[in-house]
């Protein structure tokens, strides 16, 4: 599959924030019927960066414990407010749950975008010991969320790539270049909606 790489910048690691508005609107609200249950993943794979509380990626929040959150009762706001994408995206699989997955997908804020598709965008993220892509779990996970005028973006730690929309269009989306006929429709459709961002961020 043809797809951009690009290295993954210091500023691209999900900062988890109160944009739950735009979560809502992009992924859709809270499904009723699935719970964490036993998963943390967000609580050692995400950057918290709020007044409250602040962790980096990649470290295991300090109260974390074997039985889950040692404070669940008097948590964070931002702990109680943010859900990943499996909390909220119906056609994601019960098998997509994080901690059984091996996937972490999540709306991505980037304050200062390299380009106009990476400012707010889906993030899937493989989590350390996975094997989400040999089994085929990350191109199901992948399938159900490049689906609409969402940047989608995959991660395994190193680097990350550009997997919606495809690698044509995007081109044609960052460039500014006119689009063949039988991409015009598609690549005038991402421009009309991230254009506020600029062409090149």
């Amino acid at each position: 599959m043809d797809r951009r790489e690009t290295p993954t910048p210091t500023d691209a690691r999900t900062r988890m924030q109160p944009h739950t508005d735009l979560e809502t609107t992009l992924l859709g609200p809270i499904l009723p019927d699935r719970e964490c249950g036993d998963c943390t993943a967000c609580c050692t794979e995400l950057t918290v960066d709020t007044p409250e509380f602040a962790k980096p990626a990649g470290t295991p929040c300090v109260h974390l414990s074997g039985q889950g959150c040692g404070i669940h009762a008097i948590r964070p706001r931002i702990c109680r407010t943010w859900f990943c994408a499996w909390r909220r995206v119906a056609s994601l699989p019960d098998e997509a749950r994080p901690d059984r997955s091996g996937l972490l997908v999540s709306l991505n804020f980037v304050s200062q975008p390299q380009n106009c598709l990476e400012g707010v965008s889906i993030n899937v993220r493989v989590l350390a010991g996975s094997d989400a892509i040999a089994n085929g779990m990350a191109a199901t996970v992948l399938d159900s969320v490049c689906d609409q005028l969402v940047p989608v973006w995959f991660s395994d730690g190193s680097k990350k790539m550009l997997m919606h929309p495809d690698s044509d269009v995007a081109r044609f989306v960052l460039s500014g270049d006119p689009a063949p006929a039988h991409l015009q429709d598609e690549v005038a459709a991402w421009r009309e909606r991230y254009g506020v961002f600029g062409a090149n961020g």
